[in-house]
């Protein structure tokens, strides 16, 4: 990885908690930057009623200059109004730059054909059906998956769908990711534990 950005897009009715575990942990560790795009740098407004302002607008962003494209849910993916975000990150996908996407977003992923040749996940086989894709023989039944690259997570799955990216960004030790786990998706205060000795 040489980029030391990754990059979050931003649109109205982002789903915010999708992607909290996976900004604040690249943030608390020191990992590459958190950038947002947005279509624009007018404000967007996410499902939850935060009022944000992108950092940077899409037209001016290249995959050589990031470390990953992250996307999260929201209400307009189906609509089709995100499409040019579904189209920067086949760009990415095609420059062997990672995207991650979770939720509605893989709905957008599966649009541009992204899905129709790798191992993925989403809301459920029949949501990504309704995009005509070819990737059907691919769907499998988990909460995240990575496959080249490509991160796909259910909407249920935040924890997960952040394990998947600090793994692939290599943002922690595998065994310091295991304890992370441990603590936000097993919800076992031993993962506390084991993370404070590994920062000691």
């Amino acid at each position: 990885m040489t980029a030391n950005a990754v990059h979050v897009a931003v649109y109205d009715t982002l789903a915010d908690w999708e992607i909290g575990h996976v900004t604040a942990h690249l943030n608390e560790a020191a990992g590459p930057r958190v950038v947002t795009v947005g279509a624009s740098l007018e404000p967007i407004t996410t499902m939850g009623g935060l009022r944000l302002v992108p950092d940077m607008a899409l037209d001016d962003l290249r995959p050589a200059d990031s470390a990953m494209l992250i996307l999260a849910g929201s209400s307009t993916w189906t609509s089709g109004d995100n499409q040019e975000f579904a189209a920067l990150a086949a760009s990415f996908v095609s420059a062997g730059v990672p995207v991650a996407a979770i939720c509605g977003a893989t709905y957008g992923l599966a649009s541009v054909g992204v899905l129709d040749d790798r191992a993925h996940t989403s809301n459920a086989a029949v949501f990504l059906e309704a995009t005509g894709y070819r990737g059907g023989a691919h769907y499998v039944d988990e909460l995240a998956v990575t496959d080249r690259n490509v991160v796909t997570a259910s909407g249920i799955a935040p924890v997960e769908f952040a394990r998947e990216v600090l793994a692939l960004l290599q943002v922690y030790e595998p065994q310091v990711l295991a304890s992370w786990y441990k603590l936000y998706g097993q919800h076992d205060p031993a993962g506390y534990f084991e993370l404070m000795a590994a920062s000691a």
